[in-house]
């Protein structure tokens, strides 16, 4: 089955470049030369993964990323003019997998997609995370899937992020923001209660009592962590 590539570029010449290459490798691929046509095209035919480079007219890349994130997982991998920038948009947080900096090799960003096409997608992570298991809870970032004593527990899309987020790092007492940062993103803006709200569903579906918590634990004057089950 073929998966689709959007090449965002408005250097016209580099794009059907990278679109040829990515086209020998048996995707499908669309190309754009600005930010606008860029959401605009990712919403029309919703790709696998965007090619997307930073200076774009219209909106730039890290803004084209964000609006992208708002209605998609695709992969993202951007393209930058200078090396410094990665640190950038890496600290920016904008949701982007992958970096390349120009002048690159097609090849290798087609050997990058290939991969990435091949790597189940985890909540805010590069790689999937193994496995994770608090006594009766069984937490699967690549299946998606929840057990608990065997049985499996039927969450949203959100809860299961959120338990997910919790479950990679079970050690860490994450701040309601710092989880807001991991599941809805860093330009979420709104009441950081709604954290509780999905906390309480989480651990209602779970079986978990709040006053003798096994599974989510309430640091008080932080936030939450993961229980030993």
């Amino acid at each position: 089955m073929s998966t689709r590539v959007l090449v965002v570029e408005d250097e016209q010449s580099l794009a059907k470049v990278v679109a040829s290459y990515l086209q020998r490798d048996g995707h499908e691929v669309d190309c754009v030369f600005d930010g606008p046509a860029a959401v605009a095209a990712a919403r029309r035919h919703p790709p696998d993964v965007i090619v997307l480079d930073l200076g774009l007219p219209g909106l730039d890349g890290i803004e084209v990323c964000r609006q992208v994130r708002t209605f998609s997982d695709c992969y993202v991998v951007m393209l930058t003019a200078r090396a410094d920038e990665v640190d950038k948009l890496v600290g920016l947080g904008v949701g982007a997998d992958d970096y390349l900096t120009k002048p690159f090799s097609p090849r290798e960003l087609v050997a990058r997609v290939r991969v990435m096409l091949r790597r189940p997608r985890g909540p805010g992570t590069a790689e999937p995370d193994p496995v994770r298991v608090f006594g009766d809870l069984r937490v699967d970032p690549v299946a998606r899937e929840v057990h608990v004593a065997a049985a499996a527990v039927e969450l949203t899309r959100t809860e299961f992020d959120l338990l997910a987020a919790l479950a990679a790092r079970p050690r860490m007492a994450f701040a309601r923001r710092q989880l807001i940062d991991a599941v809805w993103g860093e330009d979420w803006v709104g009441d950081e209660h709604l954290v509780d709200v999905h906390i309480g569903h989480l651990r209602r579906k779970l079986g978990d009592d709040p006053t003798a918590p096994r599974f989510i634990r309430t640091v008080r004057g932080v936030g939450y962590r993961m229980g030993d089950g």
